[in-house]
């Protein structure tokens, strides 16, 4: 959808531009929020910053215990929350002008633009990490690398930090030139990785664990990283019995409260109960550079816990471009598009 940021609106009314306002304020600050929470993972777990919780029980005297460094961390952590909500509420101000439209094709595209990512990321650390555990247990790799090195790759952190977050980095500049989805040739690669166990198990009578990791990790990262394209497409399986027989109207309120009451809300379970602490169900693997279990198999298993960080973070911005764009409609902005689910 093609929008005109400078549009100006039919319904400039008071109340209507006080609605509108108050959406996109509060659009806003749930996905600077989200990424805000995520970044902020950073530097509790890997730096031993304190949390918000601690910092603000540090303000009000009830973290005696709390050293200066952390105590100054914590104050930092939070004003960086209040600086970004600062600045969003002037953006808004300052931007009047925009349409809840344009702000929903602007996070629709910031969404896709985590999906390309996390599909480029997939792809090269799968190959790298299968080509190399395919050296190691056919005893190539030290003739090639050398001991040192050999032994190096075979550690989980060493591969996670010197191997596979470098091809993270570079899958992130990849998808901001590339502006294909990926999803035709993963699924296509999900098929030929099988189709290569199944000859040489059958026909060689080769197999590794290696291989049937391979499949996972792209069979998890199809199904998990396509969702928030399919909900903007409207490919996903609706109960509409009731959905289908309402007025377009109707439909836009269904599909507004549905994506605050019930999407974001789910979003928001998986990570707080997923990166809460370092026992987290994302953040334990992660942390710890978890790893297969089977021997001589890929070491991307930490990889896997964060599909679902992928997944809720892109699904909860398109949450909010769904939210954005049903306000859009019953504000009846010039731009906005019908919802989605067939005519009535």
């Amino acid at each position: 959808m093609t929008t005109n940021p400078n549009a100006e609106l039919s319904f400039a009314s008071t109340p209507s531009s006080l609605k509108k306002t108050w959406v996109r304020t509060f659009s806003l600050a749930m996905v600077a929020i989200i990424l805000l929470y995520c970044l902020s993972r950073f530097f509790i777990f890997w730096h031993d910053w304190p949390n918000l919780s601690t910092s603000i029980q540090a303000i009000l005297g009830n973290e005696p215990d709390l050293s200066r460094v952390k105590f100054y961390k914590g104050i930092s952590l939070l004003l960086v929350y209040l600086a970004v909500l600062i600045y969003i509420f002037k953006y808004v101000k300052r931007t009047s002008k925009l349409s809840l439209s344009y702000d929903a094709d602007k996070f629709k595209r910031m969404s896709f633009y985590i999906i390309r990512a996390a599909f480029w990321m997939v792809f090269l650390v799968g190959i790298s990490d299968a080509i190399v555990s395919f050296l190691r247990v056919e005893e190539i790799l030290i003739p090639i690398v050398g001991n040192d090195i050999a032994a190096l790759l075979d550690q989980p952190r060493t591969r996670g930090l010197y191997l596979h977050y470098p091809l993270i980095a570079v899958s992130f500049l990849i998808a901001w030139f590339s502006r294909s989805l990926g999803f035709f040739w993963l699924a296509l690669l999900v098929v030929l990785s099988e189709f290569t166990i199944v000859i040489t198990r059958f026909i060689f009578s080769y197999e590794q664990a290696f291989m049937g990791d391979l499949v996972r990790f792209w069979y998890a990262a199809f199904f998990l990283f396509a969702s928030a394209y399919t909900l903007i497409e409207g490919g996903h399986v609706r109960v509409d019995v009731v959905y289908a027989r309402l007025g377009e109207r109707k439909k836009a309120w269904v599909n507004l409260f549905g994506s605050i009451l019930l999407g974001l809300p789910l979003c928001w379970i998986i990570l707080y109960f997923g990166m809460d602490t370092r026992q987290s169900s994302l953040m334990a693997p992660i942390l710890s550079f978890e790893v297969s279990s089977s021997g001589y198999g890929m070491y991307v298993k930490y990889i896997m816990g964060s599909f679902l960080l992928v997944y809720a973070v892109s699904m909860a911005i398109m949450f909010v471009s769904y939210f954005l764009s049903s306000s859009a409609y019953l504000m009846r902005e010039p731009d906005a598009m019908k919802p989605q689910g067939g005519e009535h």
